[in-house]
Formats: C-alpha cells, structure tokens, sequence
C-alpha cells in the first residue's frame, strides 16, 4: 500500500469522526418550537428520549468518550476540582461529564493531528496548507470546548435570573396561602416547570435535599453553589435568617422579589442602552458602504461617461485633417 492510499485512508477517518462527532452533537438537537410545545404539554424535551437520536453513535460515543477521557484527566486536584465546579455551574451534573468533556477534547486533537499527516501524505494540499489546517482545528480543539462550556453557564444563568422572580412571587402566594415552605417550594417546582423548565428542575433538586434531612437555608445555598447566581445566594440568606431569627419569611421573601424585579428592570435598561452602541460598527460596515454605492454609483457613472466623452471630443479635434 503506498502512501498516497495511507493519506487517503487517514483523510477519510478524519472526515467520518468529525462527521459522528457532528451527528451526536447536532442529532439530539431539535427544533425551539417543538421543544417548547413539549415542554407546555408536559412532556419530557429532554435530549436522551426520542427517536430521533442514532442510538449506534450514542453508543460509541458513550463508550469511547470516557476513556479517552481518562488520559487527560489534570492530575492536580484543584485543577481537577476547578474544572468539575466549571462543568457543575454548566449544568452538567453527570458523572462522568469530566471525562466525556476531556474526551471530546482529546478526539479534537487527534483529529486534528489525522488530518494534517493526511493531507500531506496525500498530497491533496501543500505542506503549507496542511500544516495550517491541523494547527487550526488542533487550536479549535483546545479552546472551544472552554468558550462552549463558558457561554453554556452565561446562557443558563440568565435563564434562572429571568425566571426567579417569578418563582418568588408563585412561593409567595403558597406561603401566604398557608403552606409549609417545603411544600410551597415543591408545588412551585411543579408549577413553574412548564414555563421555566431549567428552574422547575432545579427547584426539584432542592426539595429532594430538604427531604434528606438539610434545611431550606442550606438547600438554597447549595442550589446557589451550582448556579453561581448572587440572586439565589441572597435568597438563601434570607431563608436562613427567617429559620434563624424568626422573622416572617413572606414578608422578607416579598422584599427580596421585588429587589430582584427592580434588579431585572435595571439589567434590561443596561442592554437596551447598550444596543445602540453595539449596532453602530453593523450599520457602518454594512449599511452605510450599500448606501453609498446606491447613491453615489449613478452620479459616478455620469461623470465618468462625461469625462470619457470629453477625452473623445479632445482627442477628435486634434487630430489631423487628411
């Protein structure tokens, strides 16, 4: 076997890894809409269930993502626990989420490194080419699965922001209505799971904790460890005063609601102040030039078909009569 055959080979291996790795990642994926007529109906959008996912790739995936993830597991423990709070502030509560992260890292790299031996022993691309196109995907490689991880928290963090204060005023109401605030926060879990789904599940998690003998004020505080939200810190302080103290703790959830509600107003007025800064670098780079062009293009080409009459009439009258 020579070795534009080996190249071809490692090229194609290349492609159909990036291409299972594509189909796992895009395959449990669906549409906004669908998910959210689920999700009002009640039932579960959650990414394992379905038809829709090729259990043959979800297998391997399953498989083979741990133990490569295994090699690259930091053998520091604060490293090692620095990245675990990073996945558990994601969402990511799985088990084995440091490994598969880590493995789906490290299948980056290999692919990368297939790929650009590949192409040069192909010679489908120059060595110049080659070597470009592996450094790139080995550089996508080691920085976005971290920018993935990263934008997956803000995303996540701005959905419970949006939605606790709602959740404050439905407990509330359960208080008010004479209801333990274990039960309050259990049928507000259940209540609100069908327009914040991510903070019903959360809630759950929560009561599941107050069942197992911790109170309110501790559940809350470990629910603000995992989140990294202020909001939901500071609700757990509350809380905690309330038990410790005992203060009535509909009056202080109610004030601690509407500090979050005027937080969210204020929060909303900052972006929208913000937007018009941010669109101005758009509207100069890409409307502002087609404008231009629209406008100027005909008077440009009237000047120039002037000008190019001119130089002929010029060159006309100096010439020579025979």
């Amino acid at each position: 076997m020579d070795t534009e055959t080996i190249g071809l080979l490692a090229i194609f291996a290349a492609v159909a890894g990036l291409a299972a790795a594509a189909g796992l990642g895009l395959s449990g994926r669906r549409g906004r809409l669908a998910t959210r007529l689920d999700e009002l109906s009640g039932k579960k959008g959650r990414d394992d269930e379905g038809p829709e996912r090729p259990e043959a790739v979800a297998k391997i995936a399953r498989a083979a993502l741990p133990k490569l993830g295994k090699v690259m597991v930091p053998e520091d423990e604060k490293e090692r626990n620095r990245l675990a709070a990073r996945l558990v502030l994601a969402g990511l509560y799985n088990r084995q989420a440091l490994h598969v992260f880590l493995g789906v890292k490290l299948a980056i790299l290999i692919g990368a490194l297939i790929l650009g031996v590949g192409l040069m022993f192909s010679g489908a691309a120059p060595p110049a080419t080659s070597i470009g196109a592996a450094l790139g995907l080995f550089v996508a490689g080691m920085v976005g699965p971290s920018f993935w991880l990263d934008d997956r928290r803000k995303r996540r963090q701005a959905k419970l922001r949006r939605a606790l204060p709602d959740a404050l005023d439905v407990l509330v109401i359960c208080l008010e209505g004479g209801l333990s605030f274990q039960a309050g926060l259990k049928r507000v879990a259940q209540e609100i799971a069908s327009a914040h789904p991510l903070l019903g599940g959360e809630l759950r998690i929560v009561d599941r904790e107050i069942q197992l003998g911790r109170s309110p004020g501790e559940a809350l505080l470990h629910f603000a460890e995992r989140t990294g939200l202020d909001e939901a810190g500071s609700m757990a302080t509350v809380v905690g005063q309330a038990e410790r103290f005992g203060a009535s703790l509909v009056k202080s959830l109610k004030a601690h609601s509407d500090s979050l509600r005027e937080r969210r107003k204020q929060m909303a007025e900052e972006r929208a102040q913000k937007a018009s800064t941010k669109i101005l670098f758009p509207t100069l780079l890409c409307i502002f030039p087609a404008v231009f062009v629209i406008l100027l293009a005909p008077a440009v080409y009237q000047a120039m078909a002037a000008l190019g009459g001119a130089e002929g009439g010029d060159a006309a009258a100096g010439a020579p009569d025979r």
